[in-house]
């Protein structure tokens, strides 16, 4: 396969020179600094490993900080795709830059590749394809396993924005289904330093469980929040805390939290029929052999897949149109919504002119916290 051969190489520099006539132009918009930032640097680090080739066409990447705003965000995409004239973006990985994008990318007929979960109306993505799992299908997952670990009551801590009420969302469809009943609901904004007063309250209700909906370094923070409360039920955490900033900052209190993710950076506890097992370990071998051991995380995987589908439907747009081309544009958003099913490290995904999103329920996979590491928990 030609991706386990290519993310096996040595590090390219972020972009990459050659005809510009026959270069296919990537747009990468990602925080990189700002409270999103420990997203979406290892998204930039992932892609700073591609290979300088896509389809047998030169590759050139332009990577721009949206600084974790959705307002330079925009302005970063409007300039990718009036100024560079980019074939394709690839962001944001902040959920609230990320929805704003995907109206420059319809207006300019541009796809764009999210790297996170995006919730858009409907018929408003017709540009826009996930990377990501939908918060709906993470939330199957964890409200699977809470129901296995006798769950009745749960309690919730996110964030105000769209990431936490789009989990807000799933939560209390996929508990409903279960006879979990959501017994608190308490929000607090990406930037705030204290969630004190909302973790009192959360405690004072005892519910069986605490989902906290938080991204990067930030879900730490409540993390520590609840445990230093005296709250003894068990905690859990999206798939936005599925990196290593959770045990960085939360210390000992992230001890034996639940965490939902990706199957991407559990490379070697996947079982060998896994279909994602081979890109997984791609993936981690690449990755950790270039940035050091344990610095994978579920965002670098996404960047690895971003070149996955790449690489499956450039080939086909390349049959109809140059890149730098509107109709090229136009073929590879064709070519990404009918390429069928396709393995990324992070799960099987199979776009329709109708799911936009791909993945299934089986995706996600239950993490737990044992002596400061990430555990697949049955």
């Amino acid at each position: 396969m030609n991706f386990l051969r290519s993310t096996l190489a040595a590090a390219l520099s972020l972009t990459f020179l050659g005809a510009a006539q026959a270069d296919i132009t990537v747009g990468v918009v990602q925080p990189l600094t700002g409270p999103a930032s420990g997203l979406g640097i290892p998204v930039k680090n992932a892609i700073a490993i591609w290979p300088k080739t896509l389809g047998g066409e030169n590759l050139k990447v332009i990577i721009l900080d949206d600084a974790s705003d959705p307002t330079a965000g925009v302005k970063s995409a409007q300039r990718l795709v009036t100024e560079e004239k980019v074939d394709v973006i690839v962001g944001s990985t902040a959920t609230p830059v990320a929805i704003p994008i995907a109206d420059v990318a319809a207006a300019s007929g541009t796809p764009q590749l999210a790297t996170s979960p995006a919730a858009l109306p409907q018929g408003k993505d017709k540009w826009t394809f996930r990377l990501t799992q939908s918060n709906a299908v993470m939330a199957h997952a964890l409200v699977a396993h809470m129901k296995k670990q006798g769950i009745k009551t749960v309690g919730f801590l996110g964030y105000t924005d769209a990431y936490g009420e789009l989990w807000l969302k799933g939560l209390n469809e996929e508990a409903a289904k279960v006879g979990i009943q959501v017994v608190a609901t308490e929000r607090f904004a990406r930037t705030d330093t204290s969630v004190t007063a909302q973790a009192l309250k959360l405690t004072a209700v005892k519910p069986d469980a605490i989902l906290i909906v938080a991204s990067g370094s930030g879900a730490g923070m409540p993390q520590k929040a609840v445990k230093e409360r005296g709250y003894q039920g068990k905690v859990y955490q999206t798939h936005a805390a599925a990196t290593r900033d959770l045990m960085r900052t939360a210390g000992k209190d992230a001890e034996g939290a639940f965490v939902v993710s990706g199957p991407g950076p559990l490379a070697e506890q996947l079982p060998d029929t896994h279909p994602s097992k081979p890109l997984s370990m791609a993936y981690v071998q690449s990755y950790e052999k270039t940035y050091g051991p344990n610095t994978r995380t579920q965002f670098a995987a996404h960047g690895m897949d971003a070149y996955t589908v790449l690489e499956k439907a450039a080939p086909v747009a390349l049959k109809k149109a140059k890149p730098g081309t509107p109709e090229f544009r136009a073929a590879l958003r064709d070519a990404l919504e009918n390429m069928g099913r396709t393995v990324l490290s992070q799960g099987v995904l199979a776009w329709t002119p109708n799911d936009h999103w791909g993945f299934t329920n089986e995706t996600g996979v239950m993490l737990k916290v044992v002596g400061g590491e990430f555990k697949v928990d049955q």
